[in-house]
């Protein structure tokens, strides 16, 4: 018995992307103690821990929720699938469960060229420790309130 094997192109989208070592100029981490001040002065949370995690251990509040597979798609500028708030001076905090796989992540961004990437380090778990869980701003609450009617 002998298997076929079919000559059939598969179509893939590919965006090209330039990709360099982030340097040692830039901070790739946020300590939790920042973290607070880091999403006051602009930067957005992003949670890329699943779905099933986040029921779990509870939602970052006021925080994106970008599964960690999706992550790269969604916030490199110039990616079919990235956000429209994805541009190369946007800063993000990515927070996985313990940090590893959000570090992983935010090299690989800066190496697109978004240096304001970083990841917390201890991730949810040490936020978590901290008694931090982000904020709700106003305008969020409200659209939670007026749901509740």
């Amino acid at each position: 018995m002998t298997a076929s094997v079919v000559d059939t192109p598969i179509p893939v989208s590919v965006v090209p992307v330039r990709v360099a070592a982030p340097t040692d100029s830039v901070p790739l981490s946020l300590q939790v103690s920042d973290y607070a001040a880091a999403v006051a002065g602009g930067a957005t949370p992003v949670d890329v821990r699943g779905h099933r995690r986040r029921q779990a251990d509870g939602a970052l509040f006021g925080a994106l929720a970008i599964e960690a597979v999706e992550v790269l798609e969604r916030l490199t500028p110039g990616a079919s699938g990235a956000l429209r708030s994805a541009t190369a001076d946007a800063r993000w905090i990515l927070v996985s469960e313990d940090g590893h796989e959000a570090e992983w992540l935010a090299w690989h961004l800066q190496a697109r060229g978004v240096h304001g990437a970083v990841f917390v380090v201890g991730g949810h778990r040490r936020l978590r420790r901290a008694g931090v869980n982000g904020r709700i701003r106003a305008d969020e609450l409200a659209v939670i309130s007026s749901h509740d009617n």
